[in-house]
């Protein structure tokens, strides 16, 4: 196409001057989930015949429930519990796990701490070097634990510890950052080429966050076995507050799932997708999977078991730094075990207990019975879904 050269318009005052468009003309709406509702169509099923199963990475997953590579969330322990239930747990591979031979007693400090001295202890903790010993040991544990070992690392740390995973028999590896790109521009230092690097690794790589359509299917052109959604929606997460960076969960996952979605047909080849952050209630999960996801990463939600190894508390994945912290730990509290929160009974009625068990009863209500069914039910804008009628529970 024939590029025509920029003129500046004539300085005579009778040429009538030609508004140049404004940002804020092109900005278009995007939903998170108080924005939206899934609309029943003709059918349901019994909520027994629901299958909520999924792959990711070449793991088998009875429950579309992940565990987010977070302090407070994952370790050996808690993983082989999730494993049980059917879900997969992440291990952070550059958090107190790997760093320190007795995790707890450190973990036990963070989460007595007082906020004043909170980013000084988590600073320091995280200051002290990663132990190849400790990563290794780390994934023989998840194995004795009855778990896959899904570990996860920012792309800076990855050259170094995927070979090493893969050779010490990780299962899948996880390229976490604030937000990923296939192509990433660094003059300090060599970037991790993603193409090359799904290439030589021997076990599937999934990568995350992102949320767009186009920065999703050149990933997924890098050979990726997964990609995560989500940048800055988690409740620990300050991202959004701190660089001002996020789309609302909704439009992001549709736009990632599209990219799914035009790269099957074009390759053939299925990337799942895994909502990652920003969903506290069974009717957010299901409205996740509704918007397109595969599956679904929690963080603090998880955080609240009581086998969680944060004690009733939660903070963001990256390493803290002193000038710029990029998670709070915050208190979620202990709202019973790990089963009562994925499976019920529920003792509230907000739906942060029975997480699947919600999922499932959705589900069958739209007349979904399986997860690519329900990522094809409707979804309507209706942001007084929370409001309209409920004037009583929201009194007293």
């Amino acid at each position: 196409m024939l590029q025509v050269p920029h003129r500046p318009a004539p300085t005579d005052s009778s040429h009538p001057a030609q508004r140049h468009p404004s940002k804020v003309d092109s900005i278009r709406p995007t939903y998170g989930f108080d924005d939206v509702s899934l609309a029943p169509g003709t059918e349901t099923v019994e909520p027994a015949d629901v299958d909520t199963s999924v792959g990711i990475g070449g793991i088998a997953l009875r429950i579309p429930i992940l565990a987010a590579a977070m302090d407070a969330v994952v370790d050996p322990r808690f993983a082989g519990i999730l494993a049980g239930f059917g879900g997969l747990a992440v291990l952070n591979l550059e958090g107190i796990q790997t760093r320190y031979e007795d995790a707890d007693a450190l973990l036990a400090r963070v989460a007595t701490a007082p906020d004043s001295e909170i980013q000084q202890l988590l600073a320091e903790a995280y200051a002290q070097p990663i132990r190849e010993e400790l990563v290794a040991r780390r994934i023989a544990e998840l194995h004795a634990a009855g778990s896959p070992a899904a570990v996860a690392a920012t792309p800076g740390a990855a050259r170094r510890w995927g070979p090493f995973c893969a050779e010490h028999g990780a299962d899948l590896f996880l390229v976490q950052s604030q937000v990923s790109s296939a192509r990433h521009l660094a003059t300090g230092y060599d970037p991790l080429e993603l193409g090359d690097f799904t290439r030589f690794m021997p076990i599937p790589v999934a990568v995350g966050n992102t949320t767009s359509f186009e920065a999703a299917y050149q990933l997924m052109g890098q050979g990726i076995a997964a990609i995560f959604v989500g940048v800055g929606p988690g409740a620990a997460c300050t991202t959004r507050e701190v660089l001002g960076i996020g789309v609302p969960q909704v439009t992001a996952i549709s736009d990632v799932a599209a990219a799914r979605d035009t790269y099957f047909d074009e390759t053939g080849r299925y990337v799942p997708v895994v909502g990652d952050g920003g969903m506290r209630r069974g009717g957010e999960i299901a409205k996740a999977i509704a918007a397109g996801a595969d599956a679904v990463m929690l963080g603090s939600p998880l955080a609240r078991a009581e086998e969680a190894p944060g004690r009733g508390t939660n903070w963001g994945m990256a390493a803290p730094s002193p000038t710029l912290p990029r998670g709070m730990r915050i208190r979620v509290g202990t709202a019973g075990t790990l089963e009562r929160i994925l499976f019920g009974p529920a003792r509230v009625t907000d739906g942060s207990e029975n997480l699947v068990g919600a999922l499932r009863q959705s589900m069958a209500a739209l007349g979904a019975r399986d997860i690519r069914a329900m990522q094809r039910v409707e979804m309507v804008y209706a942001p007084a879904i929370a409001t309209e009628g409920k004037s009583w529970q929201r009194t007293g």
